[in-house]
C-alpha cells in the first residue's frame, strides 16, 4: 500500500488508478494525515430471481376476499386498528 500527498496525487491520478486495477490500495495523505484511499471497484453481486424461494413463509390466504377488503379498507381509512394475529384485537 503506497501513501502519496495531496500534490503527488494531483500529478499522478492515472498511476494511482492503474495502481488500484491492478490491486493495489493508495492512501491519499493531507499534511501526512490520511484522508482518502483509492482501492479496485467491485460491482455488488447481484443475487438471482427466486433466491428467496422456499425461505418465506405466506399466509394460505394471503389473498382472499376477506384479505384484500381488509387492506382496502385500511388504505380508505374507514377500519379500526386491526392484529397481525387473526382472531385478536
Amino acid at each position: 500500500m503506497m501513501q502519496v500527498s495531496m500534490s503527488e496525487a494531483r500529478k499522478c491520478l492515472s498511476s494511482l488508478v492503474a495502481a488500484a486495477e491492478r490491486g493495489e490500495d493508495a492512501i491519499i495523505a493531507r499534511d501526512g494525515k490520511p484522508v482518502a484511499r483509492i482501492v479496485r471497484y467491485e460491482a455488488p453481486k447481484v443475487k438471482p430471481p427466486g433466491a428467496w424461494k422456499g425461505k418465506v413463509k405466506v399466509s394460505s390466504d394471503w389473498d382472499s376476499p376477506e384479505t384484500n377488503a381488509e387492506i382496502a379498507a385500511l388504505f380508505d381509512g374507514v377500519a379500526g386498528p386491526v392484529s397481525i394475529a387473526r382472531g385478536r384485537g
